[in-house]
């Protein structure tokens, strides 16, 4: 390798080096010199069409790839994107923000160009992004910004593109080593756990979204396999991403909170197969599993995360006393606190070192929950009355297969996936800490891309997607048309903002949209006839037609259906 090369030309290696293959973004005047260095890399253009769509996209992309990549124009472009790299951010979803920002000449001199306030100062959108981001850099010395690529990336200077900078880092993968534990500490906390496991004659396990955040799921899983004790999910969980062989540094996920997010991803529900007993959300949760969760006299809590989504509107409960907590830099048994004590590295300690023999099992009968279909609404003979939620998440489970991805938007859609039972190997994307109404659509482009990109390039990728959300970026489908991207697309038409109408305003008119000719949408994005389908069902009957894994539906393609 040469001694030198240009700064864009590093970073784009990196990314290679890091598994990405398709960036995402919007063309603007400050990144444009940088554009041109992708395809040499080996790195596709998506080319999106907004930057907040692009940033969705990103996100989606890095739930199934591990990590993504995002190019922006100064200002107004990283401005666009701040809602979707906060969710990211929000979620532990790993991706590298670049901006293509001004000459260093022009910001020295605090011109008042373009893009600006015209005040001379030039750190004010940096300084939005550095509050939503792990960390942030400006490349402005060449001698350095090898070492700093590999530290952190995050922003471009025009003139700094084409600067040489030493070549010899990427001949060396970036050191992913985790921080050792204190050895006493941890010695101390592995006894009192096993203490604490052989002491219980009703344990179970809870996995929290910690155990994919913090790279454990592999642990977790040998921990279940070993224990065999009852395990339930919380329902963060039910959004990881497919397997790959080798993990990633973390150093170099920038607009994320970047100690997460690694490719060795299992399927947690499928992971835990005969031992799964159920989702734990709280109130919100079956009565079965609420009584599960309250009459176990240790919990084993790895990687909790107590937001309101997320634990029932912050009714889940466990007894201090009686629940053992993993997490990233520390660990909890009962009330005593083992600081600087990581899952990622104490939980190899405790399998090593565990008597399986001395683990009580439950002594109550936990049974396995079956998905949860309420039996009035249980399809016998197909009925002609209309498709509800309750009707259609309690059967859409039947027509999922194995190895589908499922990206479901925030309201409707994610709250009716979360207890629709999946089949083997099946991931889930949703957004339930951020919320961002329209995240999926952008999603389901990046997801269907890194799919593409995959070695499983045939899975099926669905996206579950209510009017109202769909009218903030609809036009991402475009997007979609160009690449020769084929997801299935379900349109549910609410008629409005139906999750709102649910918490305030059920009449009020700030809760309505204007109706859409869905099923326009292809053929005004482009689509040629034959590249699509589109589909419409208002019965019970047509919906079970048309969801029969016997039809040709069953196959991916884009389509438009109402309920």
């Amino acid at each position: 390798m040469a001694d030198e090369t240009e700064i864009v030309n590093y970073l784009f290696k990196r990314l290679y080096q890091l598994g990405i293959r398709s960036v995402h973004g919007v063309p603007g005047d400050f990144n444009l010199v940088a554009l041109d260095y992708l395809d040499p890399a080996g790195l596709n253009w998506v080319g999106n069409c907004s930057e907040l769509n692009a940033g969705y996209a990103a996100d989606g992309y890095a739930r199934i790839n591990g990590i993504s990549a995002l190019i922006t124009t100064f200002g107004v472009g990283e401005l666009s994107a701040v809602p979707a790299i906060a969710g990211s951010y929000s979620e532990r979803v790993s991706i590298v923000h670049i901006v293509g920002v001004p000459s260093t000449k022009t910001e020295k001199h605090g011109l008042p160009i373009h893009h600006t306030f015209a005040d001379g100062d030039y750190s004010a959108f940096k300084n939005i992004s550095k509050t939503i981001s792990q960390a942030c850099i400006t490349l402005d010395d060449a001698k350095i910004a090898g070492k700093e690529i590999d530290r952190v990336l995050r922003a471009l200077p025009v003139d700094m593109v084409l600067s040489k900078t030493p070549a010899q880092g990427l001949d060396n993968p970036i050191d992913l080593t985790v921080p050792r534990n204190d050895l006493d500490t941890e010695t101390e906390a592995v006894e009192a756990i096993k203490k604490a496991l052989y002491g219980s004659s009703n344990a179970i396990i809870l996995v929290g979204v910690g155990a994919m955040q913090y790279r454990v799921l592999k642990e977790v899983q040998e921990f279940i396999d070993l224990s065999q004790l009852p395990v339930f999910l919380t329902p963060m969980v039910r959004a990881p991403k497919k397997p790959q062989e080798q993990s990633i540094n973390t150093d170099l996920r920038v607009n994320s909170a970047l100690y997460g997010q690694e490719k060795l991803m299992l399927h947690v529900e499928t992971s835990v197969h005969s031992q799964f007993r159920g989702v734990y959300n709280g109130d919100a949760s079956g009565p079965e599993i609420q009584q599960a969760i309250q009459s176990a006299d240790l919990v084993v809590f790895i990687g909790p995360l107590n937001t309101d989504f997320n634990s029932g509107g912050f009714t889940s409960y466990t007894k201090t006393k009686n629940t053992i907590e993993f997490q990233s830099n520390f660990t909890k048994v009962g009330y005593a606190t083992y600081l600087d004590v990581g899952m990622k590295l104490v939980l190899p300690r405790i399998l090593d070192s565990i008597d399986v023999r001395k683990i009580q099992h439950p002594q109550t009968n936990i049974t396995k929950v079956e998905k949860p279909i309420d039996v009035e609404a249980k399809i016998t003979e197909p009925s002609d009355q209309e498709v509800t939620q309750q009707w259609f998440w309690g059967h859409i489970g039947d027509w999922l297969q194995e190895g589908d991805v499922v990206v479901a938007e925030t309201g409707t859609s994610s709250f009716g996936i979360m207890d629709t039972r999946f089949p083997k190997g099946v991931t889930a994307i949703t957004q339930i800490l951020w919320g961002s109404i329209g995240f999926s659509v952008g999603a389901c482009q990046g997801a269907t891309l890194a799919i593409a990109e995959s070695e499983r390039p045939t899975r099926r990728v669905i996206l579950f997607v209510g009017d109202g959300s769909f009218q903030l970026t609809g036009n991402e489908i475009s997007t979609m048309i160009r690449h020769g991207l084929k997801p299935i697309i379900v349109v549910l038409n609410n008629d409005g903002y139906t999750t709102e109408r649910k918490i305030h305003g059920p009449e009020m008119s700030y809760n309505d949209i204007q109706p859409w000719k869905y099923r326009k949408f292809l053929k005004a994005f482009g689509a040629r006839k034959g590249e699509y389908k589109n589909y419409v069902v208002r019965t019970q009957s047509e919906c079970y037609g048309l969801f029969n894994k016997g039809n040709e539906f069953s196959k991916a393609n884009v389509i438009q259906a109402t309920s």
